[in-house]
């Protein structure tokens, strides 16, 4: 059994893992990550970064599944080639392990987004 600060390395970094991890040794464990699918010219996209962006990184819930950013327009990124992308932006993709635990499609506003992202957090295992 992994202890509670292995735990807690693991749910704030990508790392690998010795004999202890699931898939034996050097098997790699990724933690969680929000991922916000983007693009150039999303006028939701510029309102979430102005009403959630600034404070995401310092809430509980972004030291859970921190941001990641990635822009449709450009080449999906091959460390995510087990999740299917989206035209809509923005879109939120909470991953783990490299597979997809929930997904939010459009900005809401503020007060929808936090109980949202919320209950998508509820899934991780």
């Amino acid at each position: 059994m992994i202890g509670k600060l292995a735990f807690a390395v693991a749910a704030a970094l990508t790392v690998t893992l010795g004999p202890l991890s699931p898939g034996g040794a050097g098997a790699t464990v990724r933690a969680a990550e929000l991922i916000m699918l983007e693009q150039p010219g999303c006028r939701w996209c510029a309102r979430w970064n102005e009403e959630i962006a600034p404070a995401y990184p310092k809430t509980e819930e972004g030291r859970r599944a921190p941001l990641r950013r990635v822009d449709i327009t450009k080449i999906w990124p091959a460390d995510l080639k087990e999740i299917s992308g989206d035209i809509y932006t923005p879109t939120f993709i909470l991953v783990e392990n490299g597979q997809e635990i929930a997904r939010l499609r459009g900005y809401p506003g503020d007060h929808f987004f936090w109980p949202m992202l919320g209950e998508m957090l509820a899934k991780l295992p």
